[in-house]
């Protein structure tokens, strides 16, 4: 894992300090109603353009997967809801109870199979926690971008990365959204928005290709061993083992309505489980 001081070993000095992290989009890319081609994933036997400058950083983490696969792996228990994988190319929205742990789950088996993650801005973000989730921390990237670069980052790691995940503490203009959308779409990179509030993600990150959104959560567990309280005398301390939610997926190729499952997450083995 990396933070931005320690990434200047490893990324080109211009990489942090170019003036514009879009100069390379034609006016198709920024606008993908102009080129109806755009939409979806890239086309067969395209390959992701690396922008000048990040060449060797890109060599170094760039997936073995290739970049003609039309989507990246999930793991069985997210089968049901996305039988196809996550689409590349994709922009994905993740918010509810628990849309952290999701989002680990979801990218896990794309780091297993090689993938590389980078996460932006995330100061709450838990290795250990990625750990359980299954996914593969020797390819995961924990980047902290100082003030105003944000979106030059976020631009740099899509086309460098299979899966960009950025936090929603971060302030991203409805242009940028659309830019970085572009990108995606040029690259095959895919960037998840998480969402850690009550809120939602703000309207400023423009329409998604899918939105994954937790409904409804509750924890299950089992009596405890006897504790003492000086009001209520002796009472049973509940420990809470499991949580059961609702996870509804909406956008690009879901059925009218979106797709509903159920899962543990965690389960009793601390992953996500299909009910």
């Amino acid at each position: 894992m990396f933070d931005t001081a320690r990434m200047s070993r490893f990324l080109p000095s211009g990489l942090l300090a170019e003036p514009d992290p879009f100069d390379d989009l034609s006016p198709e890319d920024l606008h993908p109603e102009l080129n109806p081609a755009l939409r979806g994933v890239p086309p067969a036997g395209s390959t992701p353009q690396v922008r000048d400058g990040m060449g060797q950083w890109a060599n170094v983490v760039r997936s073995p997967v290739l970049a003609v696969d039309r989507a990246l792996p999930v793991g069985d228990a997210l089968g049901g809801l996305l039988p196809d994988g996550i689409r590349r190319g994709s922009t994905i929205g993740l918010s509810g109870v628990g849309a952290r742990s999701l989002a680990f789950a979801l990218m896990a088996r794309a780091t297993q199979v090689g993938s590389w993650v980078a996460v932006v801005g995330d100061a709450d973000l838990s290795p250990a926690a990625a750990v359980e989730m299954g996914m593969s921390v020797e390819r995961l990237i924990v980047v902290f971008p100082p003030s105003g670069a944000w979106a030059s980052i976020v631009a740099s790691l899509v086309g460098a990365v299979d899966l960009v995940l950025v936090a929603s503490n971060h302030r991203l203009s409805a242009s940028n959204s659309r830019r970085l959308a572009a990108r995606c779409r040029e690259s095959g990179s895919v960037l998840l928005y998480l969402s850690l509030g009550s809120n939602g993600l703000p309207p400023s990150v423009g329409p998604l290709d899918l939105s994954l959104s937790v409904a409804r959560a509750s924890w299950e567990g089992s009596a405890g061993s006897p504790a003492e309280s000086p009001d209520e005398g002796v009472e049973r301390l509940a420990r809470l083992r499991t949580r059961r939610v609702e996870v509804v997926a909406e956008g690009r190729g879901m059925p009218p309505g979106g797709r509903r499952c159920e899962f543990l997450l965690p389960s009793l083995e601390g992953v996500l489980a299909r009910l």
